[in-house]
């Protein structure tokens, strides 16, 4: 393995190495959402069944989980108390029970608002988790700001985060080296980390893709990240070779809508719709 300050590539011949030898696809469960933010939880959600989920379980803002049953209904939904702002409420936890244990992998942030509840959403589900954690968007800011969050965790997490974040995570550190970022961030959490391509482990373990382009920083894109994460985490067990794919399949899913597109004019809703091609056309070459 080359040294963290040369990431070895992520290409497609890598990638089929690492095809996942389980056959079962176990359930992914996806908490996020609020009032203000209904549509996330869906994009993960599609995202993580479109690589791999067998069952796929959304918890969001009671509000919106009837709408997002129609939208999605290969679904189960579930509704979730909410604060007086519309965010989703600590309380939630208890609604939750026993769905977080027995979820093949776990996907938490997507659309939450609430930097107080996420926290103390985190520190009630995290130590039911039994499988692989996918952290993102106010998730994240919770475990920068509350690393012992994560305790329960630790070694069975995967974070998403971008640059913002990603400083965060780092303890208010600024991000000037997307590899060096990465690798503290996976040190510090012991946690698989996607940071702008570069996939770290905590072991040291560093991979690149430079396969994304600027397209990818549209609104969404990556609820659509963390939730092929864990989609790929539902029949792989191992964090960083799901992470891997799930950022290839990602980019690659980005590349195919940029002659229809542009780089300008991509939504991350279109993304979904590319990642079966993608994942055929690397599984089949």
């Amino acid at each position: 393995m080359p040294p963290p300050d040369r990431p070895e590539p992520i290409t497609s011949a890598l990638l089929r190495e690492w095809l996942p030898d389980r056959e079962d696809h176990g359930t992914v469960l996806v908490v996020g959402g609020s009032r203000r933010v209904p549509g996330a939880v869906l994009l993960s959600g599609i995202a993580a069944l479109r690589t791999g989920a067998g069952t796929l379980q959304l918890a969001t803002a009671d509000r919106h989980a009837s709408g997002l049953g129609l939208a999605v209904p290969e679904a189960m939904v579930v509704g979730l108390p909410e604060t007086g702002s519309g965010a989703v409420s600590r309380e939630a936890a208890d609604v939750l029970g026993d769905l977080v244990g027995d979820a093949a992998s776990l996907v938490v942030g997507p659309g939450l608002v609430d930097p107080d509840e996420t926290a103390a959403l985190l520190e009630r589900l995290l130590p039911a988790a039994r499988g692989p954690v996918v952290l993102d968007a106010f998730a994240l800011g919770a475990l920068g700001t509350h690393p012992e969050l994560g305790d329960p965790v630790r070694g069975r997490m995967v974070l998403t985060p971008n640059t913002v974040e990603a400083k965060y995570l780092l303890g208010g550190e600024d991000v000037d080296d997307h590899v060096k970022a990465a690798v503290a961030i996976a040190d510090r959490h012991d946690a698989v980390v996607n940071l702008m391509g570069v996939v770290a482990a905590p072991d040291g373990r560093v991979w690149q893709d430079a396969t994304g382009h600027v397209g990818l920083g549209t609104s969404g894109s990556g609820d659509v990240l963390a939730g092929l994460v864990g989609g790929l985490l539902a029949r792989d067990d191992d964090l960083a070779r799901a992470t891997c794919w799930a950022g290839h399949v990602h980019a690659m899913a980005g590349q195919r809508l940029v002659p229809r597109t542009g780089l300008t004019g991509m939504l991350a809703r279109e993304l979904l719709d590319e990642v079966p091609h993608v994942l055929v056309e690397l599984r089949s070459r």
